[in-house]
Protein backbone atom coordinates (compact mmCIF):
# COMPACT_ATOMS: atom_id res chain seq x y z
CA UNK A 1 0.00 0.00 0.00
CA UNK A 2 1.65 3.36 -0.89
CA UNK A 3 1.41 6.47 1.28
CA UNK A 4 -1.06 9.02 -0.09
CA UNK A 5 0.98 11.19 -2.41
CA UNK A 6 -1.26 14.73 -1.65
CA UNK A 7 -1.01 14.12 2.48
CA UNK A 8 2.74 13.28 2.10
CA UNK A 9 3.15 16.93 0.28
CA UNK A 10 0.96 18.32 3.24
CA UNK A 11 3.18 16.57 5.77
CA UNK A 12 6.48 18.25 4.14
CA UNK A 13 4.74 21.75 4.99
CA UNK A 14 3.68 21.09 8.41
CA UNK A 15 6.72 20.09 9.39
CA UNK A 16 8.46 22.64 7.62
CA UNK A 17 6.37 25.10 9.30
CA UNK A 18 6.78 23.37 12.76
CA UNK A 19 10.21 23.10 12.74
CA UNK A 20 13.42 25.88 12.33
CA UNK A 21 16.41 24.38 13.05
CA UNK A 22 17.89 21.48 10.70
CA UNK A 23 18.35 18.88 13.60
CA UNK A 24 15.08 19.99 15.03
CA UNK A 25 13.78 18.57 11.65
CA UNK A 26 15.93 15.88 11.44
CA UNK A 27 15.19 15.20 15.37
CA UNK A 28 11.35 14.72 14.08
CA UNK A 29 12.09 11.85 11.84
CA UNK A 30 13.95 10.36 13.95
CA UNK A 31 11.83 10.18 17.04
CA UNK A 32 9.25 8.45 14.12
CA UNK A 33 11.37 5.94 12.90
CA UNK A 34 13.89 7.22 10.18
CA UNK A 35 17.30 5.02 10.82
CA UNK A 36 20.54 5.78 11.83
CA UNK A 37 21.68 4.73 8.15
CA UNK A 38 18.74 7.24 6.53
CA UNK A 39 19.38 10.14 8.56
CA UNK A 40 23.29 9.70 7.70
CA UNK A 41 22.85 9.79 4.41
CA UNK A 42 21.45 13.71 4.43
CA UNK A 43 24.73 15.78 5.44
CA UNK A 44 23.71 18.66 7.24
CA UNK A 45 26.91 20.18 7.29
CA UNK A 46 29.88 21.42 5.03
CA UNK A 47 29.48 22.61 1.54
CA UNK A 48 27.38 20.07 0.74
CA UNK A 49 24.66 20.77 4.01
CA UNK A 50 21.14 20.35 2.42
CA UNK A 51 18.41 23.14 3.00
CA UNK A 52 15.32 22.77 5.16
CA UNK A 53 13.05 21.81 2.55
CA UNK A 54 15.92 19.70 1.00
CA UNK A 55 16.54 17.58 4.32
CA UNK A 56 13.05 16.54 4.61
CA UNK A 57 12.65 16.05 0.86
CA UNK A 58 15.81 13.32 1.10
CA UNK A 59 14.02 11.60 4.37
CA UNK A 60 11.04 11.08 2.71
CA UNK A 61 12.69 9.68 -0.74
CA UNK A 62 14.69 7.54 2.00
CA UNK A 63 11.59 6.03 3.38
CA UNK A 64 10.07 5.73 0.44
CA UNK A 65 12.68 3.55 -1.26
CA UNK A 66 12.30 0.81 1.46
CA UNK A 67 10.69 -2.48 0.91
CA UNK A 68 7.70 -1.13 2.58
CA UNK A 69 7.58 1.88 1.17
CA UNK A 70 8.20 3.00 4.42
CA UNK A 71 4.13 3.07 6.01
CA UNK A 72 5.37 2.75 9.49
CA UNK A 73 7.18 6.11 9.85
CA UNK A 74 4.81 7.63 7.71
CA UNK A 75 1.47 6.94 9.11
CA UNK A 76 3.75 7.48 13.08
CA UNK A 77 4.71 11.27 11.09
CA UNK A 78 1.32 11.81 9.93
CA UNK A 79 -0.43 10.69 13.71
CA UNK A 80 1.88 12.79 15.74
CA UNK A 81 1.10 15.60 13.33
CA UNK A 82 -2.98 15.18 13.66
CA UNK A 83 -2.81 15.83 17.22
CA UNK A 84 -0.06 18.87 17.24
CA UNK A 85 -0.25 21.34 19.40
CA UNK A 86 2.88 23.34 20.47
CA UNK A 87 4.32 25.93 18.71
CA UNK A 88 7.68 26.52 20.36
CA UNK A 89 7.79 30.27 21.37
CA UNK A 90 11.34 30.71 20.60
CA UNK A 91 11.09 30.50 16.71
CA UNK A 92 7.36 31.50 16.77
CA UNK A 93 7.51 34.41 18.97
CA UNK A 94 10.94 35.79 20.22
CA UNK A 95 12.61 35.03 16.66
CA UNK A 96 9.73 34.92 14.44
CA UNK A 97 11.64 32.10 12.11
CA UNK A 98 7.95 30.20 12.11
CA UNK A 99 4.88 31.76 10.92
CA UNK A 100 1.81 30.06 14.02
CA UNK A 101 -1.26 31.17 11.45
CA UNK A 102 0.56 29.44 8.83
CA UNK A 103 1.34 26.20 10.75
CA UNK A 104 -2.03 26.09 12.24
CA UNK A 105 -3.46 26.27 8.56
CA UNK A 106 -1.20 23.33 7.23
CA UNK A 107 -2.56 21.50 10.32
CA UNK A 108 -5.70 21.81 9.57
CA UNK A 109 -5.63 21.30 6.10
CA UNK A 110 -3.91 18.13 6.88
CA UNK A 111 -6.59 17.15 9.23
CA UNK A 112 -9.36 17.23 6.37
CA UNK A 113 -6.97 15.29 3.74
CA UNK A 114 -7.15 12.71 6.24
CA UNK A 115 -10.53 13.12 6.72
CA UNK A 116 -11.08 12.99 3.41
CA UNK A 117 -9.30 9.58 3.14
CA UNK A 118 -10.70 8.04 5.88
CA UNK A 119 -13.76 8.36 4.84
CA UNK A 120 -12.98 7.34 1.12
CA UNK A 121 -11.32 3.93 3.27
CA UNK A 122 -14.59 3.53 5.35
CA UNK A 123 -16.82 4.11 1.61
CA UNK A 124 -14.17 1.53 0.00
CA UNK A 125 -14.75 -1.16 3.00
CA UNK A 126 -18.45 -0.90 3.14
CA UNK A 127 -18.42 -1.82 -0.27
CA UNK A 128 -16.42 -4.38 -0.31
CA UNK A 129 -18.30 -6.04 2.33
CA UNK A 130 -21.77 -5.65 0.08
CA UNK A 131 -20.23 -7.15 -2.64
CA UNK A 132 -18.69 -9.90 -0.95
CA UNK A 133 -22.11 -10.82 0.88
CA UNK A 134 -24.25 -10.39 -2.39
CA UNK A 135 -21.40 -12.89 -3.90
CA UNK A 136 -21.56 -15.07 -0.80
CA UNK A 137 -26.09 -15.43 -1.34
CA UNK A 138 -27.10 -18.68 -3.03
CA UNK A 139 -28.17 -18.57 -6.50
CA UNK A 140 -30.08 -21.49 -6.68
CA UNK A 141 -32.40 -23.51 -4.07
CA UNK A 142 -31.38 -26.95 -2.85
CA UNK A 143 -34.09 -28.54 -5.07
CA UNK A 144 -32.74 -26.69 -8.17
CA UNK A 145 -28.94 -28.50 -7.44
CA UNK A 146 -30.81 -31.78 -7.19
CA UNK A 147 -32.35 -31.44 -10.58
CA UNK A 148 -29.16 -30.68 -11.91
CA UNK A 149 -27.02 -33.38 -10.17
CA UNK A 150 -29.60 -35.77 -11.54
CA UNK A 151 -29.57 -34.38 -15.09
CA UNK A 152 -25.58 -34.76 -14.88
CA UNK A 153 -25.86 -38.47 -13.87
CA UNK A 154 -27.81 -39.13 -16.89
CA UNK A 155 -26.74 -36.73 -19.31
CA UNK A 156 -23.16 -37.83 -21.60
CA UNK A 157 -21.94 -34.76 -21.36
CA UNK A 158 -17.88 -34.56 -21.42
CA UNK A 159 -16.09 -35.43 -18.37
CA UNK A 160 -14.94 -31.59 -18.01
CA UNK A 161 -17.79 -30.23 -18.50
CA UNK A 162 -19.74 -31.92 -15.66
CA UNK A 163 -16.84 -31.82 -13.46
CA UNK A 164 -16.98 -27.61 -13.63
CA UNK A 165 -21.05 -28.19 -13.40
CA UNK A 166 -20.08 -29.66 -10.13
CA UNK A 167 -17.77 -26.71 -9.05
CA UNK A 168 -20.80 -24.63 -8.88
CA UNK A 169 -23.30 -27.04 -7.18
CA UNK A 170 -20.75 -27.51 -4.21
CA UNK A 171 -20.13 -23.90 -4.11
CA UNK A 172 -23.89 -23.44 -4.31
CA UNK A 173 -24.31 -26.01 -1.41
CA UNK A 174 -21.79 -24.21 0.68
CA UNK A 175 -23.29 -20.86 0.15
CA UNK A 176 -26.99 -22.58 1.27
CA UNK A 177 -25.17 -23.85 4.18
CA UNK A 178 -23.86 -20.14 5.11
CA UNK A 179 -20.42 -21.10 4.32
CA UNK A 180 -17.88 -18.90 3.57
CA UNK A 181 -17.17 -20.07 0.04
CA UNK A 182 -14.26 -19.40 -2.63
CA UNK A 183 -14.79 -19.80 -6.41
CA UNK A 184 -12.10 -22.03 -8.58
CA UNK A 185 -9.01 -20.26 -8.62
CA UNK A 186 -5.33 -20.79 -10.36
CA UNK A 187 -2.30 -19.89 -8.33
CA UNK A 188 1.37 -20.51 -9.70
CA UNK A 189 -0.13 -22.98 -12.63
CA UNK A 190 -1.95 -24.77 -9.39
CA UNK A 191 -5.47 -25.44 -10.38
CA UNK A 192 -7.68 -25.51 -7.25
CA UNK A 193 -11.90 -25.94 -7.53
CA UNK A 194 -12.36 -23.99 -5.11
CA UNK A 195 -12.79 -23.70 -1.05
CA UNK A 196 -14.61 -23.32 1.98
CA UNK A 197 -14.38 -21.97 5.01
CA UNK A 198 -15.83 -24.38 8.11
CA UNK A 199 -15.61 -23.84 11.62
CA UNK A 200 -12.46 -21.06 11.15
CA UNK A 201 -10.76 -23.47 9.33
CA UNK A 202 -10.09 -23.59 4.96
CA UNK A 203 -10.65 -26.19 3.34
CA UNK A 204 -9.55 -26.93 -0.59
CA UNK A 205 -11.76 -28.45 -2.68
CA UNK A 206 -11.42 -30.75 -5.14
CA UNK A 207 -13.94 -32.06 -7.72
CA UNK A 208 -13.69 -35.08 -9.36
CA UNK A 209 -16.20 -36.74 -11.86
CA UNK A 210 -14.53 -39.95 -13.11
CA UNK A 211 -13.85 -43.58 -12.12
CA UNK A 212 -12.93 -44.88 -8.92
CA UNK A 213 -9.51 -46.08 -9.48
CA UNK A 214 -8.96 -43.51 -11.48
CA UNK A 215 -8.78 -40.87 -8.72
CA UNK A 216 -5.71 -42.96 -6.82
CA UNK A 217 -3.20 -40.53 -8.98
CA UNK A 218 -5.18 -36.98 -8.69
CA UNK A 219 -5.68 -37.60 -4.71
CA UNK A 220 -2.27 -37.81 -3.93
CA UNK A 221 -1.28 -34.59 -6.47
CA UNK A 222 -4.45 -32.77 -4.15
CA UNK A 223 -3.16 -33.83 -0.72
CA UNK A 224 0.31 -32.74 -2.08
CA UNK A 225 -1.63 -29.02 -2.68
CA UNK A 226 -3.29 -29.28 0.64
CA UNK A 227 0.32 -29.73 2.54
CA UNK A 228 1.76 -27.34 1.21
CA UNK A 229 -0.73 -24.51 2.63
CA UNK A 230 -0.51 -23.18 6.63
CA UNK A 231 -2.43 -25.83 8.60
CA UNK A 232 -4.04 -27.36 5.45
CA UNK A 233 -7.12 -28.97 4.99
CA UNK A 234 -9.04 -30.26 1.89
CA UNK A 235 -11.92 -32.14 0.70
CA UNK A 236 -11.71 -34.61 -2.21
CA UNK A 237 -14.93 -35.15 -3.74
CA UNK A 238 -15.38 -37.98 -5.98
CA UNK A 239 -18.71 -38.53 -7.52
CA UNK A 240 -17.78 -42.65 -8.11
CA UNK A 241 -15.93 -43.37 -4.47
CA UNK A 242 -12.56 -43.72 -4.16
CA UNK A 243 -10.37 -47.09 -4.21
CA UNK A 244 -9.21 -48.88 -0.92
CA UNK A 245 -5.79 -48.34 -1.79
CA UNK A 246 -5.59 -44.21 -1.72
CA UNK A 247 -7.92 -44.42 1.46
CA UNK A 248 -4.90 -46.65 3.34
CA UNK A 249 -2.13 -44.64 1.77
CA UNK A 250 -3.63 -41.09 2.68
CA UNK A 251 -4.24 -42.62 6.66
CA UNK A 252 -0.90 -44.59 7.32
CA UNK A 253 1.73 -42.99 9.17
CA UNK A 254 0.89 -39.60 7.95
CA UNK A 255 -0.87 -36.62 9.18
CA UNK A 256 -4.66 -36.69 8.08
CA UNK A 257 -5.22 -33.63 6.15
CA UNK A 258 -7.74 -34.46 3.02
CA UNK A 259 -11.44 -35.79 3.71
CA UNK A 260 -12.83 -37.75 1.08
CA UNK A 261 -16.72 -37.13 0.15
CA UNK A 262 -18.66 -39.27 -2.88
CA UNK A 263 -22.05 -39.14 -4.64
CA UNK A 264 -23.96 -41.04 -2.09
CA UNK A 265 -22.74 -38.15 0.58
CA UNK A 266 -23.85 -35.62 -2.01
CA UNK A 267 -26.95 -36.95 -2.85
CA UNK A 268 -27.69 -37.19 1.03
CA UNK A 269 -27.55 -33.68 0.67
CA UNK A 270 -29.08 -32.98 -2.35
CA UNK A 271 -32.41 -34.67 -0.86
CA UNK A 272 -32.27 -32.93 2.51
CA UNK A 273 -31.39 -35.58 5.16
CA UNK A 274 -28.33 -33.01 5.85
CA UNK A 275 -27.12 -29.69 5.39
CA UNK A 276 -23.46 -29.67 3.37
CA UNK A 277 -21.94 -27.95 6.95
CA UNK A 278 -23.64 -30.61 8.83
CA UNK A 279 -21.62 -33.06 6.27
CA UNK A 280 -18.34 -31.56 7.05
CA UNK A 281 -18.69 -31.66 10.57
CA UNK A 282 -19.74 -35.21 10.59
CA UNK A 283 -16.65 -35.93 8.39
CA UNK A 284 -14.09 -33.75 10.82
CA UNK A 285 -15.58 -35.24 13.77
CA UNK A 286 -14.77 -38.93 12.75
CA UNK A 287 -11.28 -37.95 11.12
CA UNK A 288 -10.68 -36.00 14.60
CA UNK A 289 -12.10 -38.94 16.56
CA UNK A 290 -11.35 -41.74 14.94
CA UNK A 291 -8.58 -41.06 12.48
CA UNK A 292 -11.26 -42.15 9.70
CA UNK A 293 -10.92 -39.89 6.22
CA UNK A 294 -14.49 -41.53 4.35
CA UNK A 295 -16.94 -42.20 6.77
CA UNK A 296 -21.18 -42.57 5.71
CA UNK A 297 -22.38 -38.71 6.96
CA UNK A 298 -25.06 -39.90 8.95
CA UNK A 299 -24.00 -43.27 10.40
CA UNK A 300 -20.40 -42.45 11.13
CA UNK A 301 -19.71 -46.00 10.00
CA UNK A 302 -16.17 -46.38 7.56
CA UNK A 303 -17.01 -46.87 4.19
CA UNK A 304 -15.39 -49.71 2.49
CA UNK A 305 -14.48 -49.22 -1.41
Amino acid sequence: MTFPADIKGCMKDCILSLFWPRKDIVGFFEKHGCTKAEIASVPLEGESALKRHEIVDALFTALAARSDDGLGPFRAMLQSLLNWSHFDPYYFDKLRKLDRSAAAKNLEHLRQLQEIRDAKIKADRDRRAADEAARQQPKASLEQLRTEYLDLLANKISRQQRGYALERILAELSRLSRLGTTEAFRLNGEQVDGAVKFDGEHYLIEAKWQERTASNEPVYQFAGKVAGKLYGRGLFVSVNGFSPEVIRSLVMGKEIQTLFIDGEDLILVLEGHLTFRDMIDRKVKAAQTKGLIYVHPISGVEKKS
